[in-house]
C-alpha cells in the first residue's frame, strides 16, 4: 500500500504538470522588462488616442463631438498585434536553449509536447489579459471623452479577432525561434517579415492588378472599400478597410453591423495630376471575413506544427 502511495506522490497528474509549465512561463514573461515596457507603451498609445482629440479641439476652440462607436472602432492594430506576439514568445523556446535552462526543465517528469503546449497556453493567457485590460481602460476613457458607447456587446468579438491576429505572429515568431534557437534571429526575422509586408501591401494593393494575392499572406492584406459607406466628398471611393489577418477584429464588427455589404478593390491609374480608380473586382464582406479567418488559422496551425516539430527534434546539448 505504501508503495502505491509513493508512486502517486512522485507521479503528479498531467494537469498538475501542465499548470506547472504554464506558471513557469507566466513568471518568465512577467519578469521580462521589455514585455512590461510594451504594455506601458500600449497604455500610452491608448491614452493619446483619447486625449489628443480633446487637446486639438480645445486648441481650435471647438468642443469634442460625441462618438458612441469609438471603442468598437478602435484597437491596437497591426503593429500592436506584432509587438505583443514578439515580446511574448521571441525567447519562449530559443531562450531556453540560449540560457541552458532547457536541461533542468526537461529533467522534470514532463514531455517536450507538454512544455510546448504549456508555453503556448501561457502566451494565450497573457495576450487575453492584456487585451481585456486595455479594452476596459479604453471603454472607460471613451465614455468619459466621447460619451456613452454603443454596441458594447460586440467587444468579445474584438477580443476573439485580436487574439487570432496576434497568434498568427506568435506562430511565426515561435517557428523562427525554434528553428534557429536564437532569440535575436527570431526577433529580426519576424520583424523583417512584418515590415516587408507592411510596406509592400499598400503599394501592391492600389498600384497593381495583384491585390488578390495579399489576401493569402499574413498582415494587413489588401485595401478594399465599401462604397455604400463612403463619404461622397472624399477622394476615396468608399470606406476603406484592410482585409488581411490583422484586421479580423475590425471586420468582425463591420460584418455584424453591415452584413450585406460588399467590398470593392480598385487600382489607381494616372499620375500626371489626375488619377482614376479602376475597379478590379468585388466580393461580399462575409467572404472577405471568412477567408481571412481561414488563412489565419492555416498560418497558425502550420507554423505551430513547424515550431513543435523543431522543438521536439532539437538536440539539447550542442
Amino acid at each position: 500500500m505504501s508503495t502505491v502511495r509513493n508512486k502517486v506522490r512522485t507521479n503528479p497528474s498531467w494537469t498538475t504538470r501542465f499548470w506547472a509549465v504554464v506558471k513557469y512561463e507566466l513568471l518568465w514573461n512577467i519578469r521580462k522588462k521589455k514585455f512590461i515596457g510594451t504594455v506601458i507603451l500600449a497604455f500610452v498609445f491608448t491614452t493619446l488616442g483619447l486625449v489628443l482629440p480633446v487637446a486639438l479641439s480645445n486648441m481650435a476652440g471647438q468642443s469634442v463631438s460625441q462618438n458612441p462607436d469609438y471603442i468598437i472602432s478602435s484597437g491596437i492594430g497591426s503593429i500592436g498585434y506584432f509587438l505583443f506576439a514578439l515580446v511574448t514568445v521571441m525567447n519562449s523556446i530559443s531562450g531556453e536553449f540560449e540560457s541552458g535552462t532547457i536541461v533542468p526543465l526537461l529533467t522534470k517528469p514532463i514531455s517536450r509536447t507538454m512544455v510546448f503546449l504549456g508555453k503556448l497556453f501561457a502566451a494565450f493567457i497573457i495576450i487575453l489579459s492584456v487585451n481585456v485590460v486595455l479594452f476596459v481602460y479604453g471603454a472607460i476613457g471613451a465614455t468619459v471623452v466621447y460619451g456613452p458607447q454603443n454596441n458594447l456587446y460586440l467587444v468579445p468579438l474584438l477580443f476573439l479577432g485580436g487574439i487570432i491576429s496576434t497568434f498568427v505572429w506568435i506562430a511565426i515568431v515561435l517557428a523562427i525561434g525554434s528553428l534557429s534557437k536564437s532569440s535575436l534571429i527570431a526577433a529580426i526575422g519576424a520583424f523583417g517579415i512584418f515590415m516587408a509586408l507592411l510596406i509592400s501591401a499598400p503599394i501592391v494593393s492600389v498600384f497593381s492588378d495583384q491585390a488578390r494575392i495579399l489576401t493569402y499572406v499574413p498582415g494587413s492584406g489588401a485595401t478594399g472599400y465599401i462604397v455604400d459607406l463612403g463619404q461622397p466628398a472624399t477622394y476615396v471611393p468608399g470606406m476603406a478597410m484592410s482585409t488581411g489577418t490583422d484586421s479580423i477584429a475590425a471586420n468582425f464588427i463591420t460584418y455584424i453591423l453591415h452584413p450585406s455589404e460588399e467590398v470593392s478593390f480598385f487600382k489607381i491609374s494616372g499620375f500626371s495630376g489626375e488619377y482614376s480608380w479602376d475597379l478590379l473586382y468585388t466580393e461580399s464582406l462575409s467572404l472577405v471575413l471568412l477567408r481571412s479567418i481561414i488563412v489565419a488559422a492555416t498560418y497558425i496551425l502550420v507554423f505551430l506544427f513547424i515550431s513543435w516539430y523543431a522543438f521536439k527534434r532539437a538536440q539539447i546539448l550542442e
